[in-house]
């Protein structure tokens, strides 16, 4: 039996970490659930899982004690006490289903406690994806992202040797706009944008879609987690998302993740690996699907994708401020207060007027992303 911390368990990840952890009660308990501010279904989880631990946003912590009544349960703050609750002895899988780049601190306890953390968080990798990597490989923590393109990667990887790679092919289901002109998109609205045709994600991560930051965030996440230089990870737009990614080796050979576009997949492979048990999702009916389409992604109707190139081969603490600059510039799109075609002129001017110390720390990264939201603030004259 493994104990279950889940940071963020109201989101999409969340949930779908649950109905995962339900469906396999015999060899899984949730120790801790963590939320932000969805009161409903907080309680909800906590009187159907009973964890010991939960922590939410201090100014509602009364709400949530006077709804639970004397459940037992230790209710502690999301903003400070996340730290101490990945690194308890009693917890063995640390799952960062919560987004931004708030999961960096929570996610570097996890691994320099010796955790197997199952991230489904793009930012922290991002940002401090080498402080990470380093931590896991000096406690012996274990890192297996749920991620759908990810954990494809993941698994065609599995037994092999980095050297043996020649590229790693991520795939995109486009997004949003993919059929709508370039010449539209300073004047889509932010309801179109939020019509995903794929998945029901939350909204920042919808809007990185359109925009293709997302899968540029990506790149540098797979270069963090597999140890392979950006030039050699290739994006491929893939509008029936049925092969999540691939893997082309030295000798030609690809192998490719195919699976319906459900999160539970990946999910349920991280927390039961190496085993693969049944799950409710059904198989890939390949006389329905078709046809299997891919097009070359067009970097003048997605620069966020260019972009993202450009800075994982800078490195330093550009990633950072890359990731902060479009927080900030996402949530201005989603308050209509800019155009989707504003993000990237803002976050392209601040990763442009960024200058990278000559060493990358912790306090390094959270400078840069402090000075970087506050960039773009200044530029819009908030």
């Amino acid at each position: 039996m493994k104990n279950v911390l889940i940071l963020g368990s109201t989101g999409s990840i969340g949930i779908n970490t649950l109905k995962v952890i339900r469906r396999h009660h015999d060899r899984f308990r949730v120790v801790g659930l963590t939320a932000y501010n969805n009161l409903d279904a907080f309680e909800r989880q906590i009187r159907e899982f009973g964890p010991r631990w939960v922590a939410i946003r201090a100014d509602l912590s009364g709400s949530l004690r006077q709804r639970l009544g004397s459940r037992g349960v230790r209710i502690l703050d999301v903003d400070t006490d996340l730290e101490d609750l990945v690194s308890m002895k009693s917890v063995d899988i640390v799952v960062i289903a919560m987004r931004g780049a708030a999961a960096l601190r929570p996610f570097l306890k996890a691994v320099q406690s010796g955790k197997t953390v199952l991230p489904a968080n793009k930012e922290a990798l991002v940002i401090g994806g080498d402080l990470l990597i380093k931590a896991a490989k000096k406690s012996g923590a274990r890192i297996i992202p749920i991620d759908s393109e990810q954990s494809a990667i993941f698994q065609c990887l599995e037994q092999k040797h980095s050297q043996e790679i020649r590229r790693i092919v991520l795939t995109a289901s486009g997004g949003p706009l993919l059929k709508i002109p370039a010449s539209r998109f300073a004047r889509v609205t932010r309801e179109q944008v939020l019509k995903h045709p794929r998945w029901n994600m939350g909204a920042k991560i919808t809007v990185d879609s359109a925009t293709m930051m997302n899968k540029g965030f990506e790149v540098i996440e797979a270069k963090r987690l597999f140890g392979i230089d950006a030039g050699r990870i290739e994006v491929v737009i893939h509008p029936e998302a049925i092969i999540h990614s691939m893997v082309e080796f030295e000798d030609a050979s690809i192998l490719a993740q195919l699976a319906n576009p459900d999160m539970r997949l990946p999910i349920q492979y991280a927390l039961t690996y190496p085993d693969r048990l049944p799950c409710d999702v059904a198989g890939v009916d390949f006389f329905g699907l078709k046809q299997m389409t891919f097009e070359k992604p067009d970097v003048k109707r997605f620069p966020c994708l260019e972009l993202c190139y450009d800075v994982a081969k800078a490195e330093g603490t550009s990633p950072s401020v890359l990731n902060a600059a479009d927080e900030e510039a996402v949530e201005l799109f989603l308050q209509n207060r800019i155009r989707l075609t504003d993000i990237y002129r803002l976050v392209a001017q601040v990763v442009a007027a960024h200058h990278s110390p000559p060493h990358v720390t912790l306090d390094a990264i959270l400078a840069a992303d402090r000075w970087a939201r506050e960039e773009i603030k200044r530029k819009i004259h908030v």
